[in-house]
């Protein structure tokens, strides 16, 4: 009995087929569960923001919110002329409880304009005038023939007004220095209402406290500032990374070998200049005030600009760019030879985009597409987490036994906690909610950001299939381009919504599970960062790892499959296999010759963004002297500069994006036309002839006319 053949252990490779002329036009329908479950989803998406528009309100995020859960200063409501929030007694602020709770144990109201002068209820009853001032620090229904003690212990008025000062919309305390010590109205010391005198530095703890809430809105809202002064120079800058991205693009379409040398060499000017800007730097604070602070010493600060004025940030720098450097330097020492096969790739796919211009443009189809998902998804969050109810709960001074238990503001006075607890009163504490609704909100936070990263990823996969989908049809033509499609990059869009819908939501469904466990496992080592126990902490940090790897892999078998997809018109698991199973039967030419072509793709982004964020960095900064009047004044100027750094990488991938999945494509594609054809008359090699003579490879005899 004969023994039975082994099979190939990564599959038959292709076999010639004299019908076979390139993306297949007669297909059907693949993975259509798939489909179907994710129309359903978008269905449940769409049901999720209604529901989010409807009970949430971001107004909770804007304004500053009153003891009454009132917003202070919003349009179309009573408190609008009283934009700024005032506290009775900041000093009840500097209790513990201020950071475990978020909010002071004090009552607080919007006001117009915050207190200018120092003055006690005691003394400004006494005086008409400086009475009616002060009742705009008051309660409604304080009348002139209310005794003091009545207006205290109704809790009407503050006992007292210190000289404030507006900050995130709250008035603080406008406390001085003087000689060292901590002044309130040009005195040390101050009555507190009650006949006590205080100490104008016991002032600072309480601000201290009120403040750490407000610290974090504080940049948030400086950073948007800066946003709204120089959004229209962030959009120039990203209008000259996106020219830059296309002029690249065009003299790669031409002058790909020499581009690509050009690329190369600049990129490791760029980063030269970089070790050289840094050490200018390094050097320049040598002897300055302070400027031998380490980082460990100083902390996080808020104000970005603080870590440029000390040395040890810019030897930091200095020495990541010197690496960054030498690894380049070393990988084209090794790589040599590769990159005269890359640059013969990189010219057939310049060749291939010039026969399908129009795919140049489809990144603005993608990031259009990309900016509606991103747009939803951030609106629904916001009022996901803005449609929780005002609870308001019971702040005393002395012992309680209701303290902190839920009130209602409405009948409080005349509730039983008030009647035990006299001094007790009941204020607006946070947002939340007991209802159904609000108990299962986490999980529609939760499905908010699958189906962003389900949509998401869907899109890119559209990108991916439609463009690998026109390249195909460009290297399978044997007379380039009459035997092309007139609209390469429509009819291969058509075919991957009208086919393979199902195909592209399976593929985006597994890699957006891959994302959401690694988010969750982000939370998880977030939430453990004071655990002490080192093998959870070592555990957590390979599931970490492990999941990162796995991300990567499946996006590198989704681009292959998509491929194969387009090309084929087979279902998504089919794809995938025989994707991975020539690139398994090709692993030499895959590590090396595609990597190679990737990694000089790279180095052309990052020398786009080099070039504008150097740009961005001299304007906005104001190192040179022809822009000091014409840039704006700002308070963080890293901001539009890390904007438009951000932004011209997003920029130049997008465009350079094209020219991967083209290369891909025809890396894919010339793998077959290995395995298929043998250079004979019968089976030509469809290559190019400069990749052919690159790869030693070459037809026999000219193919029959």
């Amino acid at each position: 009995m004969e023994p039975e053949e082994e099979k190939p252990q990564y599959g038959e490779p292709r076999k010639y087929d004299p019908t076979f002329k390139g993306p297949i036009h007669s297909r059907g329908c693949t993975d259509i569960a798939c489909c179907v479950l994710f129309i359903v989803a978008i269905l449940a998406y769409v049901a999720v923001g209604i529901l989010a528009w409807s009970q949430g309100d971001p107004r909770k995020v804007i304004y500053p919110t009153d003891s009454r859960g009132q917003f202070c200063g919003h349009a179309g409501t009573p408190l609008e002329k009283k934009p700024l929030l005032f506290y009775f007694n900041i000093m009840k602020c500097a209790s513990p409880m201020v950071l475990l709770e978020f909010q002071c144990p004090t009552t607080q109201m919007c006001v117009a304009k915050c207190p200018d002068k120092f003055m006690t209820l005691v003394k400004a009853r006494l005086i008409p005038s400086e009475f009616e001032y002060y009742k705009q620090f008051c309660k409604e229904g304080v009348t002139n023939q209310m005794s003091v003690p009545d207006i205290l212990k109704g809790g009407l008025c503050p006992a007292m007004l210190t000289p404030s000062k507006s900050f995130t919309r709250r008035c603080f305390p406008a406390l001085a220095g003087k000689d060292g010590s901590i002044t309130v109205g040009n005195s040390s010391g101050f009555d507190d209402g009650t006949g006590t005198i205080r100490e104008a530095k016991d002032l600072v703890d309480g601000v201290k406290n009120a403040t750490v809430v407000m610290e974090a809105r504080q940049v948030v809202m400086k950073v948007f500032e800066d946003y709204t002064h120089s959004w229209y120079w962030i959009l120039l800058g990203l209008v000259i990374a996106m020219l830059t991205s296309l002029l690249f693009i065009v003299l790669l379409r031409f002058l790909a070998g020499i581009m690509v040398w050009v690329m190369i060499v600049m990129v490791i000017l760029v980063i030269g200049y970089g070790i050289f800007h840094c050490y200018m730097e390094y050097a320049a604070l040598k002897g300055a005030a302070g400027s031998n602070v380490t980082l460990q010493d100083l902390g996080f600060q808020t104000d970005i600009t603080v870590y440029l004025q000390i040395r040890q940030t810019w030897l930091a720098f200095m020495i990541i760019l010197a690496i960054v450097e030498v690894v380049i330097i070393l990988i084209l020492i090794f790589l040599r030879k590769r990159i005269l096969i890359a640059i013969a790739l990189i010219k057939e796919a310049s060749r291939a985009i010039g026969h399908v211009m129009s795919s140049l443009f489809y990144p603005l189809f993608t990031f259009l597409l990309l900016a509606m998902v991103i747009a939803y998804w951030a609106v629904t969050a916001v009022f996901l987490s803005t449609s929780n109810e005002p609870v308001y709960k019971v702040f005393n001074e002395t012992e309680c036994m209701h303290s902190r238990m839920n009130c209602e503001p409405a009948n409080f006075s005349t509730s039983a906690m008030k009647a035990d607890c006299q001094d007790s009163e009941c204020l607006f504490a946070f947002y939340g909610g007991e209802t159904a609704y609000h108990k299962y909100l986490i999980g529609l936070q939760f499905y908010n950001v699958f189906l962003f990263f389900w949509c998401a990823n869907f899109v890119t996969a559209l990108g991916q299939m439609t463009l690998a989908g026109a390249f195909s049809s460009y290297y399978w033509a044997f007379v380039k381009p009459d035997d092309m499609p007139a609209f390469p990059v429509f009819a291969a869009l058509g075919r991957s919504l009208r086919y393979h819908t199902g195909t592209l939501a399976f593929g985006s469904l597994i890699l957006s599970i891959v994302q959401i466990i690694r988010v969750l496992l982000e939370y998880i080592d977030h939430k453990l960062k004071g655990a002490h126990n080192k093998c959870t902490r070592f555990l957590l940090c390979c599931l970490k790892c492990c999941f990162w790897c796995l991300e990567k892999f499946v996006k590198f078998l989704n681009r292959n499959a998509y491929i194969m997809v387009a090309i084929y018109g087979k279902n998504f698991c089919t794809s995938a296999k025989d994707a991975f199973f020539l690139l398994m039967r090709n692993m030499i030419r895959v590590a090396v010759l595609d990597k190679v072509t990737d990694f000089l793709l790279f180095l052309g982004k990052l020398l786009i963004v080099g070039i504008v964020g150097i740009f961005a960095f001299f304007f906005f900064s104001g190192r040179v002297k022809a822009f000091e009047d014409t840039a704006p004044h700002l308070h963080y100027y890293w901001v539009p500069i890390l904007t438009v750094v951000v932004g011209s990488y997003l920029i130049a991938h997008g465009f350079f994006s094209v020219y991967a999945m083209c290369v891909d494509t025809l890396f894919l594609c010339f793998l077959e036309d290995l395995e298929r054809n043998d250079g004979s008359a019968e089976r030509p090699y469809l290559m190019p002839e400069s990749l052919r003579k690159t790869l030693n490879k070459k037809n026999k005899t000219p193919p029959a006319e």
